[in-house]
């Protein structure tokens, strides 16, 4: 059982958004999940633990103390998953940071802001409705755009598997944006804006 005392408590707690199973895995809606597990492994931390309907893993980086949480919930339930968190962990929303796909971005691009609308990405809107805040930093990792968030095109992409051409540049995706994790742990938020919203490049040529 992970322990909630003061001396344990995280200073981040980070979320990856995706959807359960290996029907979904492959999926865009779980390019989130993905990318948390690329920092874990990074960072060395393990998704080993259950609770709060999540996987967990905590460990140390840089002097914080950190605990990830993938949620087992379906995407549109996340929510759940993360307040039973906080809740527990005692965290403000400000320390949350979630990591998830973003179709009003292209692939190969990436965007970190805190705060704001869920601008229709369900995982998100159920997170603001459960903490009653907007107030965390979101990791936006683009998958390009077929349709409006919602919408049976979007619903349609979101769910499903990337192209040929957009696995040819997935690692570089994943791997980027774990790098630009380990920049916001090791350096600050502020610092890992200022890096990648300039060209919100990870490295790799964009696909709409």
């Amino acid at each position: 059982m992970l322990e909630t005392n003061r001396s344990s408590t995280p200073d981040i707690v980070l979320v990856g958004l995706g959807n359960p199973g290996p029907d979904y895995a492959q999926t865009r809606h779980n390019l989130g999940q993905a990318c948390l597990e690329a920092f874990a492994r990074r960072a060395g931390i393990e998704l080993s633990r259950r609770r709060w309907r999540s996987r967990v893993g905590c460990g140390e980086l840089a002097g914080h103390r950190l605990c990830l949480l993938e949620p087992q919930t379906f995407m549109n339930l996340s929510g759940r998953a993360v307040f039973e968190a906080v809740r527990d962990l005692e965290m403000s929303p400000e320390n949350v940071w979630v990591v998830y796909d973003e179709m009003d971005l292209p692939l190969c691009r990436l965007r970190i802001r805190r705060g704001g609308s869920s601008a229709g990405h369900r995982g998100v809107e159920s997170i603001i409705a459960h903490l009653h805040s907007d107030a965390f930093t979101r990791f936006r990792v683009g998958v390009g755009k077929q349709g409006r968030p919602g919408s049976d095109a979007g619903i349609h992409h979101v769910l499903g598997n990337f192209s040929g051409r957009e696995a040819d540049v997935l690692d570089s995706v994943i791997d980027g944006v774990a790098s630009a994790i380990d920049t916001a742990v090791r350096d600050g938020v502020t610092k890992a804006m200022d890096l990648y919203n300039r060209t919100g490049s990870l490295g790799c040529e964009e696909i709409a």
